[in-house]
């Protein structure tokens, strides 16, 4: 029995001898082997240098596993032009919610917005009068009362004279619309059309039994007609305070907008604003000049071919030049019509051949030499934008649509030649071999030639 705790004790002293034997060689074969983690293996160059020694590890693949690729990055994945083009698309989405939501304004008060837009295009047209008479020493107010009187006096005359007009022909047009009428029937039986007179006269009774069937139709046009005509007044009242304010106050109530500007872009509109007035007012005044003169002379010419309501027509022919193309179109087919129902297919030829001329010395004389190149306007967008300015706001819509368009085009391309000025002011300058390219050169290494006054041209005295 005394033996037995020195064996005991040789025991446990062989066993530790045996685990840090084992240790040992474990020790080697991971130093010597780099999947079971040793210094040139992932483990081992993962691990920290605080980390304990007996962290458990964990093991490489091994050599005979096959090789998983790393999936990629999602927004590396997707190719770069559909990245561009995502960007770009819910940005423009951001712009078309916001039209949209702008149109729908728009919509809601067009009343009020299209009295404005006229009120500014009568003020483009007024103001060079108001700034005349001031240079000339009449106070502000005083100038503009008597720009605006004498404006609002000019176009009531002008209208009460049209309807003066129309009223005292409407017997005689009458008489010979149904003269014509009568004269068209009986083309039509002499025709090569084989045109019978039971047909006409079903013709005239289907007409009849329409104008009978739709009565109400037609009196619930005649009430929304009422309804235009008092819409119209109110417009023609907001326009004309509009255009006092405007015209004896234009200047502070611009100041007032560029507030509602934001610091960093007010430079840009601040220049940008007078340039889109100075645009306007060129259209304006263009756009009356080249109206009154088709008016003079198409009325002219159908004055001397005898056609009934001359001077309506030319006043008709001087509004509907206000709307670009079309309204030629529109005024010049109404003078056809007319000279044909009451003065026969020769007349109507005659004066469609003087519209035509007139057309086209306004198209290729006049407008490029009264508008010039601050209003020129493609006639493509001309046509787009009265047929869109037409389908959202009707006659007033087609009226303002190559104004508005003529402005953006004019403030658009300052502010892009804005945009290019301020960042090349801001850019570094240039150096090393940049600015020895950016900078003049000279004809010679000498001195710089001297003026006939004996001066330096390169210096500033010089200019």
């Amino acid at each position: 029995m005394s033996k037995l705790p020195g064996w005991l004790g040789q025991l446990g002293a062989e066993l530790s001898r045996l685990s840090e034997r084992l240790d040992e060689r474990r020790a080697e074969t991971e130093a010597d082997d780099p999947l079971l983690g040793g210094p040139s293996g992932p483990v081992a160059a993962g691990a920290g240098k605080d980390e304990p020694a007996h962290v458990d590890k964990v093991p490489a693949p091994p050599s005979y596993a096959p090789t998983v690729a790393a999936r990629p990055d999602p927004v590396a994945a997707i190719p770069w032009g559909m990245r561009v083009a995502a960007e770009a698309g819910w940005r423009l989405l951001v712009l078309a919610g916001t039209l949209w939501v702008l149109m729908r304004v728009i919509s809601a008060v067009q009343l009020v917005v299209l009295a404005f837009v006229a009120a500014l295009l009568v003020t483009a047209l007024l103001q060079p009068t108001v700034a005349r008479l001031r240079r000339h020493g009449l106070p502000r107010g005083l100038a503009t009362a008597v720009t605006a009187i004498s404006g609002f006096v000019i176009m009531g005359l002008v209208g009460w004279f049209v309807v003066w007009q129309v009223m005292d022909n409407i017997d005689t047009l009458s008489d010979k619309v149904t003269k014509g009428i009568d004269d068209l029937k009986n083309w039509l039986l002499d025709s090569p059309f084989h045109v019978t007179d039971k047909q006409i006269n079903d013709i005239a009774k289907n007409l009849s039994d329409t104008v009978g069937t739709n009565t109400e139709a037609i009196t619930t046009a005649g009430l929304q007609g009422v309804t235009v005509v008092v819409e119209f007044m109110t417009g023609a009242l907001l326009a004309m305070f509009s255009t006092l304010f405007l015209l004896y106050d234009g200047a502070r109530i611009w100041q007032w907008v560029l507030k509602l500007v934001p610091a960093q872009a007010r430079p840009g509109v601040a220049g940008a604003g007078p340039r889109a007035w100075r645009t306007l007012t060129a259209y304006v005044r263009g756009t009356v000049i080249v109206a009154l003169i088709d008016a003079i002379f198409i009325g002219l010419g159908i004055y001397f071919l005898n056609v009934p309501m001359a001077v309506p027509l030319a006043v008709f022919i001087f509004l509907f030049a206000f709307i670009p193309l079309v309204g030629a179109v529109v005024s010049g087919a109404l003078a056809v019509v007319v000279a044909l129902v009451t003065e026969g297919v020769f007349t109507a030829l005659m004066v469609l051949a003087v519209v035509l001329a007139v057309q086209q010395i306004e198209g290729h004389v006049l407008q490029p030499f009264i508008l010039g190149r601050a209003v020129r306007v493609h006639p493509l967008a001309v046509v787009l934008s009265v047929a869109a300015g037409g389908m959202i706001a009707g006659i007033g819509g087609a009226v303002v649509a190559v104004p508005l368009v003529a402005v953006t085009n004019t403030v658009v391309g300052y502010l892009r030649s804005y945009g290019q000025e301020e960042s090349r002011r801001h850019s570094p300058p240039p150096h090393g071999a940049t600015a020895l390219d950016a900078a003049p050169a000279r004809a010679s290494a000498g001195p710089p030639e001297r003026s006939e006054k004996g001066g330096d041209e390169s210096s500033p005295d010089a200019s």
